[in-house]
């Protein structure tokens, strides 16, 4: 569970998603690839495309991680992972063997070219907010100030996400 510390949130939290090969192990391959200290994991749900939807249905959980890296060299780490893994960025929003977005980075609110923090999509994706809210429901958006679950009960995204 994430740490709720004098109103400000705390943790580095990394969404996770793979519709290609044998999903299961590539998450769990994933989180070994990384090699960081985990905090806590999700349940693995199974969620239908979003964007592109000619293709498989994903696998995607969010964890929650400790390193002393910064956002720039956890972003490096998270795509040499889908490198290894195979990863080819052919179709926006496509298939893809592993996808690991860095979704917060504790309170900071960074927005620079190839990196934003908070990731923008958020508030507008159930495949995030529902194992977010899973296993932080408290965490507070540091850009809208409001906690994961209150996100996903105003969140428009009425694509399926469910426990696999």
């Amino acid at each position: 569970m994430a740490i709720i510390i004098q109103g400000m949130s705390s943790g580095i939290y990394i969404g996770t998603g793979t519709n290609l090969g044998d999903r299961e192990q590539n998450l769990a391959d994933a989180l070994s690839l990384l090699g960081l200290p985990i905090v806590v994991v999700s349940s693995i749900y199974e969620t239908e495309p979003v964007g592109y939807l000619q293709q498989p249905w994903f696998l995607n959980q969010v964890i929650c991680v400790e390193t002393e890296f910064s956002p720039k060299k956890l972003l490096d780490l998270c795509q040499h992972v889908e490198s290894q893994m195979g990863r080819v960025r052919e179709i926006p929003k496509g298939p893809r063997s592993m996808d690991l977005d860095i979704l917060f980075y504790h309170d900071l609110i960074l927005d620079n070219p190839g990196l934003q923090v908070p990731h923008p999509g958020i508030p507008d994706r159930r495949f995030v907010l529902v194992p977010m809210n899973e296993i932080a429901p408290d965490f507070i958006h540091p850009v809208f100030q409001r906690p994961i679950s209150a996100l996903l009960s105003s969140c428009t995204d009425r694509s399926i996400v469910k426990h696999f």
